[in-house]
């Protein structure tokens, strides 16, 4: 239970985050560049209908038997799984949770007492780093936060154990 993350306050829906099932969401960032390459924001939709198509087209083109390189494409998914430092943004989780009209801030608390204060504007630059190398920050975490200037990239809050919405 240390390593789940209540998001509570000024919200609709009280949830709890676990990290440790993050790596298999399709919104996670791949941290290894994410803060050395340009970002652009994308449409999931359009994500999903590029990506649909492209396998209507190979199914066309190649027929319904699978190629010899989606087993290979498949298997570099999984070892990029295993070995990659990933995050993902705290708004997908706020949006769920649904923040009330009277919400004004985000505060993360720490195990060590100490609150950090976000603007509901700052919050939606927060990332939350869950694995380090394909393995979860377990020592210091369950994540750290990371804004997505990369401002604090050398120094993140660590030990967070609450998401308050005030």
């Amino acid at each position: 239970m240390e390593n789940i993350i209540p998001i509570k306050g000024e919200v609709k829906f009280q949830i709890t985050l676990d990290p440790a099932v993050w790596i298999f969401d399709d919104r996670r960032i791949d941290l290894t560049t994410f803060f050395t390459e340009q970002q652009i924001e994308k449409n999931e939709l359009d994500e999903y209908t590029k990506k649909m198509s492209a396998h209507w087209s190979r199914e066309i083109m190649e027929g319904a038997t699978f190629p010899p390189t989606l087993k290979t494409e498949k298997k570099y998914e999984r070892t990029k799984m295993l070995t990659g430092t990933f995050g993902i943004y705290l708004k997908h989780f706020l949006k769920n949770a649904e923040l009330k009209d009277s919400a004004k801030a985000v505060i993360i608390e720490t195990s060590s007492g100490e609150e950090h204060s976000f603007s509901l504007e700052q919050a939606d630059s927060i990332i939350f780093k869950y694995s380090q190398d394909g393995k979860p920050l377990r020592e210091d975490g369950p994540v750290y936060v990371l804004l997505a200037d990369g401002s604090n990239l050398d120094n993140p809050i660590k030990h967070v154990n609450a998401v308050r919405v005030d």
